[in-house]
């Protein structure tokens, strides 16, 4: 078990968030200009009750104030590794701080804690590079912003031409869009569309949680076609932006360019709530979702993973490209649906 009070920097305390602190925290993530979704509290609740992961949220504080964040999640596997990372399952991550030493406090408490827990390595999933001489991934993954217009029509001009043919292709199929509460089209659509993919799949009752937790923060937009489920995205909100962040579609959404109609629909309902940034989220260079998003008209933005090894000699490389997942993919694409939703949740769970 960790103290809660970890390390002391200049005056600041460095501390574990109780409940009782959560909408503290959560106040400071809301008025900071590098905090991102996730960094809220909420993603502790999730990540614990889903995945059973132990989540740490450090804060820094100075005179009853909250200067600095970083949620970690340690994820121990005999599979993939033991790392401690900012966050799992998460695409931004990271200290969130006031002045640099604020951070360096942080982190310091985190190379603390990544010790004392024995991981192979410590992972932080910045936005910006910050260590020159920290083990990082560069340039394996990018991310995708936007800004939208305030106009529905203009959005849709302003779409590469190629693409906009595809969108209104959509249309003319008859798509329709509408909100859904539950989350059973949703995960009907998104198994599918992994399962095509020979990635595992995570459970339903993940986003169950993801749901309940963040509540009308997370929203779950389906695609039909005369009644006919065609595709289905769960999309997070945060200040005023939009990220769709899991999403699929049927054997059907291809041939009626169900996804592009998708993402189309998120884009213009965000413009009529008046929601300014259009974030597709992270991408690995070179796969089809990273050219998906550039046809859109989104210039990739590169995202800084950087590492402190703790019990490891060299940065962990879990990802698909990787060439020796090459078999398991490909065996996985061959097995039954249904084998897949029960067996894929307790692998995704330890691959964060």
């Amino acid at each position: 078990m960790v103290d809660a009070s970890i390390a002391g920097v200049n005056g600041l305390e460095v501390k574990q968030l109780t409940d009782q602190d959560s909408q503290r925290w959560d106040a400071f993530v809301e008025q900071a200009a590098e905090a991102t979704f996730f960094h809220r509290a909420g993603w502790k609740q999730v990540i614990e009750q889903a995945f059973g992961h132990k989540v740490y949220l450090l804060y820094a504080e100075q005179d009853g104030q909250i200067q600095g964040i970083l949620s970690l999640g340690h994820v121990k596997s005999l599979l993939f590794g033991n790392t401690l990372s900012s966050m799992p399952f998460c695409v931004y991550g990271g200290v969130v701080a006031e002045d640099d030493a604020t951070r360096q406090a942080l982190e310091q408490a985190a190379i603390e804690l990544a010790q004392q827990l024995g991981v192979d390595s410590l992972e932080f999933r910045n936005q910006s590079q910050l260590h020159d001489d920290w083990p990082a991934k560069r340039e394996l993954y990018v991310t995708f912003k936007k800004e939208i217009d305030p106009d529905s029509e203009q959005n849709l001009k302003n779409i590469p031409r190629k693409q906009r043919a595809m969108v209104r292709k959509a249309i003319k199929a008859g798509l329709e869009s509408s909100w859904d509460s539950g989350i059973e089209r949703f995960y009907d659509a998104y198994s599918q569309s992994v399962h095509a993919l020979g990635t595992p799949v995570f459970s339903k009752h993940y986003f169950q949680i993801l749901k309940d937790v963040f509540a009308d923060d997370c929203r779950i937009l389906t695609i039909t076609k005369e009644g006919r489920l065609i595709a289905s995205v769960m999309n997070f909100y945060f200040r005023d932006q939009v990220l769709p962040y899991y999403g699929g579609g049927t054997a059907e959404a291809r041939s009626v360019k169900g996804n592009d109609f998708m993402y189309w629909e998120v884009m213009r309902h965000s413009c009529e709530q008046g929601i300014r940034v259009f974030d597709y989220g992270r991408s690995k260079v070179g796969t089809g979702s990273y050219s998906f998003k550039k046809n859109w008209g989104f210039e990739p933005q590169p995202l800084h993973h950087e590492y402190v090894l703790v019990k490891a000699d060299e940065v962990p490389d879990i990802n698909p490209l990787n060439p020796k997942y090459r078999l398991f993919i490909n065996t996985w694409k061959k097995l039954p649906l249904s084998m897949t939703r029960l067996i894929g949740p307790h692998i995704v769970k330890n691959l964060g």
